[in-house]
């Protein structure tokens, strides 16, 4: 894939346009894809809260009218007449029945009310009872009733004339009202079908359902096809109780996840609980992805479209330029190439006719350059003979100085024909390192017999550094400088040593003197020419040519690393140092 794209600059500009345009246009419609998922998974909250409203305004209707029922029976002359007399009466009881069944037949929700005599056997109720399966809440809390005007019971079956039918009922106790004393109980009990209907109806389509729930988490009603019985645990394991009274919660993971809706009904602290699948919020959301879907392909193919027309056209002259290039015969001179354009591209195809004519130029130039070269090469040819002339003049010398017995003469013109001979050196720029400390020793010898008495040159070199190579004809100027500007500027006789040492990796080469030294604007002119700023060459006074040369030939052979450091103080001597690396003989 990189090899493809990096032998085009079409295909390369084209694919990072299309990744830099496409990825924030998916970026986009990803963005746009959740925002819309968002908004219906919120409005779809907000269609189901409204609908959980909707059930709570119609259950606290039938609530507070069975309620006010309630107070209506219990404050009802002929109820309090037949429940205060003791013993059983027929005709009062046929009464009452008949009395109850007015009652309930315009209540459809009301399944039946049963009135529960304290002092008479029998019960009674506008339908047949046959088995009650009402709990007794003062079984569990005897004096509830003491505390409370009322109890609400969870859902429960009565077995009637008509069938099974599952029931939750308002309990009150029937107190005389003038002892206060109780006669009896009023059962009021609401039938769940209607109940479920009202819940039935919350259910517009998928999977979601609708419960009621009393304070205990029991199951009072659901608006589903098949009953659901027992508590909220039960199908709803692990949910977190309600802390507001509206709220909604996510539960769930995945394919299970839902969203639970809640709010209670005030007065009887029941809770409608809705639950709706994230699987319909995703049925919903499938037409908002298939339009980005869509959206985003259709603008990625008008892009990509755009982007391949205009990057042809941007590169045509680059392409036609490289074709024209291909085609360029390298031995015969460049032509030049038409300028078509005033844009970059032809200031390049500007910029390229110039530099072909630079070329042939420069090849002019090298071609008499290299007559010159030759002509140089035969010139040098013809004088390396007078090295060979100077050595055998220089031992003709030497022998005639041992022969007259001036041994004096013979050691100055000895050490002269080695310090000539190592100069030379066929042209080699390394050297051992003992061998550069015999050409300094050489150096100093002509100069000891010219100037008998004036200095004293001491040599420490370590035996670590013996077969090691380095840049010859570095010491000699440096001992030239420390003689000539130090040693001979001062009275008497001065001392010059040169210290060799090897550290690691590294080789430390010291050579300082006894001389006058140099005061601090001196010693800051020489190394502001050692150190020009920026590069700039500065006029090389007399004296500072041989410290300049070994401080460039070093830079140049070593890197910035490797260059001199110079240390003086006048009236008390200079000492110049520097490091080079370690290099093997080969």
């Amino acid at each position: 894939m990189t090899s493809w794209l990096g032998r085009s600059l079409n295909r390369k500009l084209s694919f990072l346009l299309l990744v830099s345009i496409l990825v924030p246009l998916l970026s986009l419609g990803y963005f746009s894809y959740t925002t819309a998922s968002d908004v219906t998974e919120e409005k779809a909250k907000q269609a189901g809260m409204s609908i959980l409203r909707q059930i709570d305004t119609n259950l606290e209707f039938v609530v507070k009218d069975i309620e006010n029922m309630s107070l209506f029976l219990i404050g009802n002359k002929e109820v309090q007449q037949y429940l205060s007399n003791k013993g059983d009466d027929a005709v009062k009881q046929t009464q009452m029945i008949e009395f109850l069944s007015n009652l309930v037949y315009s209540k459809p929700y009301i399944s039946d009310i049963t009135i529960y005599p304290k002092y008479k056997s029998h019960p009674v109720s506008n339908t047949t009872i046959l088995q009650s399966g009402l709990p007794d809440i003062t079984q569990k809390e005897p004096d509830y009733f003491e505390a409370h005007p009322r109890w609400w019971s969870s859902v429960y079956e009565n077995h009637t004339n008509v069938g099974v039918k599952r029931v939750i009922s308002l309990v009150r106790p029937v107190r005389n009202m003038f002892s206060f004393e109780q006669i009896g109980m009023l059962v009021i009990s609401l039938d769940e079908q209607s109940v479920a209907r009202m819940l039935k109806q919350s259910v517009i389509e998928g999977d979601d359902y609708t419960m009621l729930v009393d304070s205990e988490g029991r199951i009072l009603s659901s608006g589903t096809n098949s009953s659901m019985n027992g508590s909220l645990e039960d199908f709803l394991p692990g949910l977190m109780p309600f802390t507001k009274t509206t709220g909604s919660v996510n539960y769930g993971e995945q394919a299970s996840k839902k969203t639970i809706l809640y709010l209670t009904v005030p007065d009887v602290n029941w809770t409608l609980v809705r639950a709706i699948p994230y699987a319909e919020y995703r049925s919903q959301n499938r037409y908002v992805l298939a339009l980005t879907a869509v959206s985003v392909g259709l603008a990625g193919l008008l892009i990509a479209s755009l982007v391949v027309f205009f990057v042809k056209r941007v590169t045509r002259p680059l392409l036609m330029l490289t074709h024209f290039l291909k085609d360029t015969d390298p031995e015969e001179p460049i032509q030049p190439y038409p300028v078509e354009s005033m844009d970059e591209v032809g200031q390049l195809v500007r910029s390229y006719n110039k530099l072909g004519g630079r070329i042939e130029r420069l090849t002019e130039q090298v071609k008499h350059n290299e007559s010159l070269k030759k002509e140089a090469d035969m010139q040098a040819l013809q004088a390396q003979i007078n090295p060979h002339f100077l050595y055998n003049t220089l031992s003709s010398i030497h022998w005639m100085a041992l022969m007259n017995e001036d041994m004096k003469t013979a050691n100055m013109v000895g050490s002269l024909s080695d310090f000539l001979r190592f100069s030379l050196n066929k042209g080699a720029p390394y050297c051992p390192v003992e061998q550069e400390i015999a050409h300094a020793r050489h150096y100093a010898n002509i100069q000891s017999i010219r100037y008998p008495d004036k200095f004293e040159i001491r040599f420490f070199v370590d035996p670590a550094m013996h077969g090691r190579m380095m840049l010859k004809l570095l010491l000699q100027p440096l001992i030239e400088n420390a003689l000539i500007h130090g040693i001979q500027k001062r009275e008497g006789k001065g001392v010059i040593h040169v210290h060799a040492v090897m550290q690691g990796a590294t080789m430390n080469f010291v050579v300082d003197d006894t001389g006058t030294g140099m005061e601090p604007d001196r010693l800051s002119d020489v190394l502001s020419r050692l150190y020009p700023p920026d590069d700039r060459e500065q006029p090389i006074e007399q004296g500072s040519y041989g410290l300049r040369n070994v401080h460039q030939r070093l830079l140049l052979h070593y890197g910035n690393e490797a260059g001199l450091t110079i240390e003086s103080m006048e009236g008390i001597g200079t000492r110049v140092t520097f490091t080079i690396p370690v290099m093997e003989e080969s």
